[in-house]
């Protein structure tokens, strides 16, 4: 049973029940590595989501609100009291949601259950991309030219943005507290700066509460990687190889696969000595991204997922490792089943996110099979799938040899998914994985945008 009364929770033996506080797939995914680790899971679900499949595989399920948006996993307090209730020691926040506040980190400790994450004091440095910046730079990786500061002024943001070459260089503002492409613009002329400026500041304000932008040079095609971390908070870090998330529809990631066509070894060393130093000082504990923008050879640290990724499946084939698993064991037991010295990357994994296009019940699912191919889903014939919620439904995953026969084998897997009853992304996953440009390896994230119209035409 949780200790209640205890304003900090004890570290350091294996638990025996843990809270999900989140939703869908990931919570599935959450549930399975309890099992093997013999561990309780307690689900929690909004009144939409009742019958969802994470609600029917949890030992215990408890309802914490009604719909018709998000909120219910947002009710910090009903998420505490459930975890007190039903007996739990520790809560996993999933991704997205409460997974980086900071706030709610420290109301899980105050209340004596553990935190499956960084500290919360982590938590609020990363989560600050003008504080994270500059912890970056402290440990030699380099970042996008930008302002050291936030900035709210428009005769201050003009002056900062003709510093970066503005407007000959499109600058583009983002929100300090934020991501997701919320509280991003680009601008490209003069005129357009104060009026996006403050549209950013509005954003920001509203989805993350925190008004705050800053201004960084704008790079025009650049690769997305990012580094998957583990560590165990005691200086011990371990780089699960990168990820390439170029593929993006309004900043929102479509297609990943490790290791990425776009870092030399040379660049992925250089990348991983600087974010072990960093996660190291900061006795980081748990899983972790760090976020780098990729152009000429060169590579600019972006930001940190203080979380586990939805993409987290690539960087487990690659390496065969649990991430789930090592992170619910580094934060309760202080200790990692991986050897940061012994991870070797073996083959080629692709990841597709299949959206639902429109809410209904799925009236029919066949699953894709075979070798190396995997699918993380809270789908099954007959659920409902509700339109108040993240549009992702699945994660169709697949491990290769190498790139060509892994993209094959992600034809083969996406032609075998059948999913009626709702519209989905699924065609335009397929041309996608068909298209030479998208084979060659040789794009940038302004990619999607260039055949957006072909993909979305493509025909389900």
């Amino acid at each position: 049973m949780a200790a209640q009364n205890s304003a900090q929770p004890v570290r350091g033996a294996a638990i025996h029940r843990l809270l999900i506080a989140n939703r869908g797939e990931i919570a599935v995914r959450i549930i399975r590595a309890c099992r093997e680790l013999g561990i309780e899971a307690v689900a929690v679900y909004s009144t939409a989501d009742a019958d969802s499949l994470h609600v029917k595989l949890a030992d215990q399920a408890v309802c914490i609100g009604p719909p018709p948006s998000a909120q219910s996993y947002l009710l910090r307090n009903n998420l505490i009291m459930a975890a007190l209730n039903t007996g739990c020691e520790a809560i996993h926040p999933g991704v997205g949601f409460l997974s980086e506040n900071a706030a709610f980190a420290r109301l899980v400790r105050e209340k004596g259950l553990i935190f499956i994450g960084p500290d919360p004091d982590i938590i609020d440095l990363l989560g600050d991309k003008v504080i994270a910046r500059d912890t970056a730079k402290r440990f030699g990786l380099p970042v996008t030219p930008g302002t050291e500061e936030a900035v709210s002024d428009p005769a201050v943001a003009a002056k900062a943005a003709r510093e970066l070459g503005f407007p000959v260089i499109p600058i583009i503002i983002k929100a300090a507290a934020g991501g997701g492409g919320k509280g991003m613009r680009i601008v490209r002329q003069e005129a357009d700066l104060a009026e996006n400026l403050s549209i950013a500041g509005r954003e920001a304000e509203s989805n993350f509460a925190d008004g705050r932008v800053f201004i960084e040079r704008y790079l025009e095609n650049p690769r997305h990687v990012e580094l998957q971390i583990v560590a165990d908070g005691n200086g011990n870090v371990a780089v699960l190889g990168e990820r390439d998330c170029t593929v993006q529809k309004n900043h929102q990631k479509l297609i990943e696969e490790s290791p990425s066509p776009a870092v030399s070894p040379e660049m992925r060393q250089k990348m991983s000595d600087g974010a072990v130093a960093m996660f190291r000082d900061l006795k980081y504990c748990g899983a972790g991204t760090i976020e780098f923008l990729v152009e000429g050879g060169s590579f600019y640290f972006m930001e940190v997922n203080a979380r586990v990724q939805v993409e987290h499946p690539v960087s487990e084939l690659i390496t065969n490792t649990d991430i789930i698993r090592q992170q619910i064991l580094a934060c309760t037991t202080g200790r990692m089943e991986i050897d940061p010295a012994a991870v070797r990357i073996e083959g080629w994994a692709i990841e597709c996110r299949i959206n639902a296009l429109s809410p209904g019940t799925v009236t029919r699912l066949d699953i894709p099979g075979g070798p190396g191919v995997r699918f993380d889903s809270f789908l099954y014939s007959g659920c409902k799938v509700p339109p108040h919620y993240d549009s992702m439904v699945a994660k169709l995953i697949v491990h290769a040899p190498g790139r060509e026969q892994a993209l094959a084998r992600m034809e083969r897997a996406l032609r075998e998914l059948n999913i009626e009853g709702i519209k989905t992304n699924r065609a335009s996953q397929q041309w996608i994985i068909g298209d030479p440009v998208f084979r060659s390896g040789n794009f940038g994230t302004a990619y999607y945008e260039a055949i957006a119209k072909e993909a979305e035409n493509a025909r389900p």
